[in-house]
Formats: structure tokens, sequence, C-alpha cells
């Protein structure tokens, strides 16, 4: 991969994102409306996370800019990052986001995504080498705990997973939610994750790449090939990757190696296909990392993984459907 984050580049995705990170409209929201209440404005109901356009992109907005702070703590710009998270995280305005969750009716309320943004954010904020993350993480543990165990609640009643390319894809949520119980050593949503992610997803052979899909941001393909190398042993997943895809070395099937191009960013939906791009860039670089430097798999891993991330990297501000969420997934596919 040739593509770096320069403190530059840092720089302007850090200006980038706190410029939408509390701007409340336009907000799009699906939720149950329990009553009147329910219709306040966004920042009135949920308190950390009401910029972005959604909940969940306010979310991994946050996540965006912590990893930034993490990796760039001297830049000028990450003095309003501190002082973003000091007001923001606050133990009583988690408090009242874990409210919003508790109501009745909201078991489904951002499930599975902004779950696993949300595990993300913690993440990320625990690895903060910064003098009051401690207390951020702190402050944020409630809500993490929470949805921690609404995945170990809702993963069993779970009977087939979902491959959209969207926010339900089930790959997603769980891969998010492993690296977060290893990390927070959960062992039972760590081993919860292993069994259903090899209930779902371990019979599945010689992939046809019926994707994308027209409002696609997630691979349903390379996403459950990304879980499962998290999840099985190295020799255990080799096997299974060979028979998921037995022709990647030819590039086959052909629709999984070819970036895509959106018709219209001012659609919000098929703007997606530009976080296609970038996700895909994602689960190739890590995918290729799991192989052997001389497996002629990984570099055609490699060279697609760059295809994507030139791609997608040049339009993160081409329209506001795209500027609030796709540097989320530019940071992913670049590592950072």
């Amino acid at each position: 991969m040739t593509y770096t984050l320069t403190p530059t580049r840092a720089a302007e995705l850090i200006r980038m994102t706190l410029g939408h990170v509390q701007r409340e409209y336009p907000h799009s929201e699906g939720v149950r409306l329990n009553s009147e209440t329910d219709l306040a404005a966004p920042r009135c109901n949920h308190p950390v996370f009401f910029g972005s356009y959604d909940w969940h992109s306010c979310v991994h907005s946050y996540w965006l800019l912590a990893r930034l702070l993490a990796s760039f703590p001297d830049l000028d710009a990450t003095d309003e990052i501190i002082a973003l998270f000091d007001q923001q995280l606050t133990a009583e305005n988690i408090e009242q986001e874990l409210d919003w969750f508790r109501a009745p009716g909201r078991g489904g309320f951002e499930r599975p995504y902004g779950w696993a943004w949300l595990l993300g954010l913690h993440d990320a904020l625990k690895q903060l080498r910064h003098p009051r993350a401690g207390l951020w993480a702190g402050n944020l543990q409630p809500l993490a705990g929470f949805l921690s165990g609404s995945f170990i609640t809702y993963l069993p009643k779970l009977g087939f997973p979902v491959r959209t390319g969207t926010h339900s894809n089930t790959a997603f949520a769980m891969l998010f939610a492993y690296d977060h119980a290893l990390r927070t050593e959960n062992a039972a949503l760590r081993d919860l994750v292993a069994r259903r992610a090899e209930a779902f997803y371990l019979s599945d052979a010689q992939y046809h790449g019926w994707e994308p899909g027209g409002e696609d941001f997630l691979s349903p393909g390379w996403q459950e090939a990304l879980l499962l190398q998290r999840v099985l042993s190295r020799g255990d997943f080799l096997e299974w990757f060979a028979g998921f895809l037995p022709e990647l070395a030819e590039g086959r099937p052909a629709s999984l190696f070819m970036p895509v191009e959106p018709a219209d960013r001012t659609d919000g939906r098929l703007a997606h296909l530009d976080g296609l791009n970038l996700s895909r860039a994602w689960c190739l670089r890590e995918l290729a990392l799991g192989l052997d430097e001389f497996d002629s798999r990984r570099a055609v891993l490699e060279s697609t993984a760059q295809r994507h991330l030139q791609a997608g990297s040049t339009h993160l501000q081409d329209d506001y459907m795209g500027e609030h969420w796709l540097a989320s997934f530019l940071l992913l596919a670049l590592g950072c």
C-alpha cells in the first residue's frame, strides 16, 4: 500500500470531522416512537451522538478523532478533540444515551452496526495515551457494557447471518465485537462470537461474488472472510479460505476485484459505493497480511486493495452524504 496518512492529511481529516460531529441537521434516525416526547430534537435524545447525520456516523466520527489523537498527538487540531471529549464524554451525557437504549421497544436501535462502532470507540479511548483518556473511557463504559451484553443476548437468537452489504451485515458487527472482547478480556462475548461465526460461515464454499448491491458499503464476502481470519486458527482459516475463493489467484469472481463508481454522490444510499471501495480495501489489506509472502494470492489482494483505496479516497468531501462518514473507513483501509 503506497497511500500513507501524513500529518497534513490527518489534520485535514480532523478539521473535516470536527465540522460535522456536532452538526445536528440534516439528521436521519430510524426508531420506534413510544410517545410524543420521542419527537425531540436529536441533541435532546442524544446529548453526545447527535451530529454527523445519524447516530452511528457520529459514533464512528468520535472513533476517528480518538484514533487520530493517538497517532498524531502533537497536531494543533488535537486541542479541539480534547476539548470536545471533555465537553461531551461526561458520565451524565452517557447515562442519557444509555437511557435511550433502555426504553421499551429499543432493542433494535442501531443493531448491530451502531453497537459495533460504539464498542470500537470504547476500545480507541482505552488505547489512548492521554491523561484524561481513562476518564473518557470510564464514562463510556456503562454504554459499552450494555451493548456488549446486547450482543450476547442477540446473537444466539439470530438463526441466520444477515449477508447484506449495508448496516445490518452480521459479519462486520461480529468482527468489531470480537476485537472488543479480546481487548476487554470478555470471554463470554469472545467465545460466543467465535461459535456463531463458525455456525454462520464455516460451510460457505466457492463464493460466487453476487455483489455489490447498488447501495452497499460493505462486501459480504470479504467481510465474512476477515471475520473468520480473526476467529479461526491460521491453519483452519487457510483451509477454509482456499475453498471459499478457489480462483482468487486468477482474480475471480471478477465482481469482487473491481472498484465501483457511484452514479450520484448527492444520494446518500448510492454514495455508499464510495465506502464499499474503502471497506474492501480494509478487508483485502488485512487478508493479505495473513498470507505468506510468496503466496500468489497475496499480491492479488494487495494490488486490488490499492486500486480500491485510490478509488475511494478521492471522494471524501464531494458531498455531505459521503463527508459525514467516509473518512472513518479511510482510516480502516489504512490500518490506522
